[in-house]
């Protein structure tokens, strides 16, 4: 399971122009899921996404969490995150689930961040959303929780 997070200042997504998700500061997470992951990768991403030190203490080190800030947390689904990029000039999506299972996966990840953290909203899987965001840094950073590695 991939997360490629962005700390942000502000993020949002729309879906037929009608605003689906929007958080403060806080983290924009693109989702990608892979063929092969279960609940232990979600569990594992959401558990790094909780305690990931991207945020600036008082002597300005990335030393705080989206947790220790209370700051909000938008998860994006993202088919393409796990496309195969190695050769050629298109990408195969052979990497990434099925869409059910993909979806399943997905939504099992938001309950289980509504459960332990309450701060979350989403895009809107298989949609064509619109994402607008204020990267804060700007800080990126690639987390991916493979099958084998849990």
């Amino acid at each position: 399971m991939i997360g490629l997070l962005q700390r942000v200042r502000e993020a949002s997504v729309k879906v037929d122009d009608e605003i689906v998700g929007q958080i403060g500061r806080g983290l924009l997470v693109m989702v990608g899921v892979e063929r092969g992951d279960t609940e232990a990768q979600a569990d594992r991403l959401l558990q790094r996404l909780l305690s990931y030190r991207v945020f600036a203490d008082a002597d300005d080190k990335m030393n705080l969490s989206v947790s220790d800030v209370e700051g909000g947390l938008l998860l994006v689904p993202q088919f393409t995150l796990p496309a195969d990029t190695r050769k050629g000039t298109r990408p195969s999506f052979t990497p990434a689930a099925a869409p059910a299972e993909g979806e399943r996966l997905f939504n099992y990840l938001v309950d289980e961040v509504q459960q332990s953290y309450g701060k979350v909203e989403t895009g809107q899987f298989a949609a064509d959303m619109k994402v607008a965001l204020v990267n804060d840094g700007p800080v990126t950073f690639w987390l991916q929780v493979k099958p084998d590695v849990v």
